[in-house]
């Protein structure tokens, strides 16, 4: 029978899979000479990997007594870029962005944000891209849904599979075109973010538009984010777009918390075979280039896709999938990084770039 102290030890050197890292000291055991009690407090939602934490205890304590986890989480408030005033009701705010469009980045958010949601924590969706909004629909929401209105100011995010959401779906009909210019873009993002009162989040993930214009500068010198996820495939196009968005998030003092390779290989419905038709690595080789990691990669699919168009995304429709496994992965490694992240540069102010001429 081990002492305290040796159950101490040995669990504080134990290697977290989500973040590469020993747990270190977040464990506190209680044992008598039949059972143990030990409870893991981590700074992220983790109740997905509840029997896999118990698998590598006993493995690695050897101890015969009976094992009782009781598997924690405690959320904080991560530091944001320069010292913009937090978010009410949001500890956290997680942009999710690609370089282009058509790499998958809404199905992402949709499912990394439900995956979340299923770990754990308390989480909501905001979908920032005006002009085409998609969560209304992904996410099941009816025609014609509208958010309610409290003191004749703040909107009542709908709820969908446990997760708070707003959208300009919301706000407009399908079929109504919002053609408006760059301001008008921007000061509606912060309407709906400011005035959406949102009910306790441990993270909101904002479902980002493609690029790096209006909404993108917004976003960095007037929402607190605590970090960012880059959506690419592996095609070289797309991996060009994606490092500009990196750029971009680096320049405005924002982390880049991974990269998330969507349509990684394409396997074939018949056969099972899998060919990597938009490249290979490229995903991996954008992350080694930034030094940061690849959260995931996401096969081409067909279910991915399908349920999704029919508001049922495949982590609550297929939970016990391999494509639902990846998205429970990403989300737990994208929250003990978040819990872990240590950047020198945050909390230095953006700075506006200026603009020069000359006659050389």
């Amino acid at each position: 029978m081990l002492s305290d102290a040796q159950l101490q030890a040995k669990l504080e050197a134990l290697i977290d899979d989500n973040s590469g890292q020993s747990y270190g000291a977040v464990w506190q055991v209680i044992g008598d000479e039949k059972r143990l009690h030990v409870t893991l407090t981590l700074g992220y939602p983790a109740q997905q990997q509840q029997t896999a934490i118990e698998a590598q205890i006993r493995e690695t304590l050897t101890d015969d007594r009976d094992l009782l986890l009781d598997l924690e989480h405690k959320v904080e408030s991560q530091a944001t870029q320069g010292s913009i005033e937090g978010l009410k009701g949001v500890k956290n705010i997680i942009a999710v962005a690609s370089g282009k469009g058509g790499v998958g980045k809404s199905t992402t958010t949709v499912n990394l944000a439900l995956a979340m949601a299923k770990e754990g924590a308390r989480v909501g969706i905001l979908d920032a891209d005006i002009y085409g909004p998609s969560q209304g629909m992904m996410m099941g929401f009816a025609d014609g849904t509208r958010p309610q209105v409290r003191e004749d100011k703040y909107f009542m995010p709908p709820t969908a599979h446990g997760v708070q959401v707003m959208s300009m779906a919301f706000l407009t009909t399908k079929d109504t075109p919002v053609a408006w210019r760059g301001p008008m873009v921007t000061g509606a993002l912060m309407q709906i973010l400011t005035q959406t009162d949102w009910n306790d989040l441990d993270y909101l993930f904002i479902d980002m538009p493609p690029g790096t214009g209006d909404i993108q500068l917004t976003l960095a010198q007037k929402v607190p984010v605590a970090g960012s996820v880059i959506v690419t495939t592996p095609q070289d196009i797309a991996l060009l777009d994606a490092r500009r968005g990196i750029e971009m998030f680096n320049k405005v003092k924002i982390p880049v918390l991974g990269v998330v390779e969507n349509m990684s290989t394409h396997i074939c419905s018949n056969c099972g075979h899998h060919e990597a038709i938009f490249g290979d690595q490229g995903g991996a080789s954008l992350a080694k280039e930034y030094n940061v990691n690849v959260l995931g990669q996401l096969p081409l699919s067909l279910a991915i896709r399908e349920q999704s168009d029919a508001g049922q995304p495949i982590v609550v429709s297929a939970p016990e999938s391999d494509a639902a496994g990846i998205y429970q992965s990403i989300a737990r490694k994208l929250g003990a990084t978040l819990a872990g992240q240590q950047d020198p540069q945050q909390g230095k102010q953006f700075v506006m770039p200026t603009i020069g001429m000359s006659d050389d």
